[in-house]
């Protein structure tokens, strides 16, 4: 039941990757060539800024989460109406503060804002603002579908809406270059996502309706408690590391550089939610072993994941590497394109921060975040300092390396080692071999891949597309060399392979099959 579940999520979610992206390279294209690289840049200033706001959310529904995951396993519905009341009391109250500290942001904005031709700089921000609190009001109800591995219906909903939202927003920046209006319509949209998704989730769990008079367990309150603690530190942690990026660029550099960047961000984006698309359902199945299943079972399954996270994040790191320039080139212009030692960086801290995925999940589903609460705090001071020294000597470049520095020297040992000893109960030195060994695979791959590809001039979207076909068709080849006998491949072959068998079976009229 948890891989059928995962393999619907996994495949809506794909489908609807593939409509966003689309959508989305067009309407980039449209709204840099009708609005210009500084309203591109205060898109990303601001979604910075508000990440930061959103701090007040402080890990609360990550540990509501997690608590849910053992009283879905076992249907206690009081259990499940007790913390969804506790959770949506929380987040009126957490819409509340970000509302009130979004506003106490506006009379800094000045500051932030330097040398950007933009109008309106204040109605802009207010906007975001907006989008940023409204999802907060509904969106417990869709983290119970997720915890019940439904979030395909949270998916299909948002591809509708993604398409009707980008089609207008199109419409609106063709006709009348009117950022606030593109605005609005963004901000409509979430009204409408958020408010049909809280029915549909009300109307197949009725029994979130009930009047709750049950009170929280104190064992439960405490875990609560003790994890959103641990969780405040993590998130406040992990913000100074990816969330800065945007702001240290802006004062340090500019907003255009900013809108630089974006560009390359978007890209990098699109290919880790992709990824995600696969992880973020393994990632709630993964909660439900944890909740039933021994460790050694746990520890099998999560080598599985490994491998395909390796899979995965260096095959879209290889891509990101010998596509990203020539595919800017032809899309925007060459003068959109940014040093190539940005591009090494970012596709380099793309794999590690994808690499830690697998292990990542395990150490959350398993509720180990009071261990390692100290542990972002730590990266984002390494971060912070290694970013804002090196972006004045080195670029835009330095605050990228900050990142990778803090990211090494950090969580790369630490997460490891709370799970291999807190869950699988194994020597740490197993996890370090294996990492060892696909990273080297990994190095090998990208320099044959890169050389092949190199012998192609990416001039045209013809020739940029044999360049991608070696970049995807290379690295697959050699992984299935080297894994194919590995138990590991075995069990996601037989996976694959199952899903093949089925769809062939939808594909092929029932009475055609008996005939034979």
């Amino acid at each position: 039941m948890r891989v059928k579940s995962s393999l619907v999520n996994i495949s809506v979610g794909i489908g609807n990757q593939l409509i966003i992206t689309a959508l989305s390279f067009f309407s980039r294209t449209v709204f840099i060539h009708t609005l210009g690289i500084d309203y591109l840049g205060i898109n990303g200033l601001f979604t910075n800024i508000l990440a930061m706001l959103s701090l007040a959310e402080a890990g609360i529904g990550s540990s509501i989460i997690y608590s849910l995951y053992k009283p879905v396993a076992e249907n206690d519905v009081d259990k499940i109406s007790v913390l969804m009341k506790l959770y949506k009391k929380t987040y009126m109250i957490i819409a509340l503060i970000i509302l009130l500290l979004g506003l106490a942001v506006v009379p800094f904005l000045d500051d932030f804002v330097k040398d950007a031709n933009v109008h309106n700089i204040y109605g802009i921000y207010l906007l975001f603002l907006i989008n940023t609190v409204i999802p907060y009001l509904f969106s417990y109800r869709t983290n119970l579908l997720n915890v019940y591995q439904k979030g395909y219906i949270v998916t299909g909903i948002f591809s509708i809406s993604a398409i009707l939202s980008t089609s207008l927003k199109i419409g609106i920046l063709y006709t009348t270059k009117n950022y606030i209006f593109y605005l609005v319509i963004d901000c409509a949209i979430t009204i409408i996502n958020s408010t049909l998704v809280f029915f549909i989730v009300g109307k197949m769990y009725p029994f979130l309706k009930n009047k709750v008079i049950t009170r929280l367990d104190e064992g439960t309150k405490r875990s609560i408690i003790k994890n959103v603690k641990a969780i405040i530190l993590q998130n406040v942690g992990t913000y100074l590391i990816f969330g800065t990026q945007n702001i240290i660029i802006s004062y340090y550099v500019s907003v255009a550089a900013v809108g630089l960047y974006s560009n390359y961000f978007m890209l990098i984006e699109i290919c880790r939610t992709f990824i995600n698309q696969i992880f973020n359902n393994i990632y709630h199945s993964i909660g439900n072993l944890v909740a039933k299943e021994s460790k050694e079972k746990i520890y099998s399954v999560y080598k599985v994941t490994m491998l395909l996270n390796f899979w995965l994040y260096s095959l879209f790191a290889i891509v990101l590497f010998v596509i990203i320039e020539p595919f800017i080139k032809i899309w925007i212009g060459s003068e959109f394109l940014m040093n190539k030692l940005v591009l090494i960086v970012l596709a380099l801290t793309f794999y590690e921060r994808g690499m830690r995925n697998s292990i990542s999940t395990v150490k959350t589903t398993a509720g180990i975040f009071h261990e390692d609460r100290y542990i972002p705090l730590c990266q984002a001071v390494v971060n912070l300092a290694c970013s804002i020294i090196l972006v004045q000597y080195i670029g835009i470049a330095g605050v990228f390396i900050g990142t990778l520095i803090s990211a090494i020297l950090v969580p790369f040992w630490t997460t490891p080692y709370f799970v291999y000893k807190k869950v699988f109960h194994i020597p740490v030195i197993h996890y370090f071999l294996r990492y060892g060994y696909y990273a080297a695979i990994g190095v090998g791959t990208c320099i044959l891949t890169s050389y092949l590809s190199n012998l192609i001039t990416a001039h045209t979207l013809i020739s940029l597309g044999v360049k991608a076909l070696i970049c995807l068709i290379t690295p697959n080849l050699i992984y299935i060399f080297i894994f194919h006998r590995s138990e590991e491949f075995k069990y996601l072959f037989g996976i694959m392979s199952s899903i093949v068998f089925k769809f062939q079976h939808k594909l092929i009229p029932k009475s055609s099959t008996e005939s034979h």
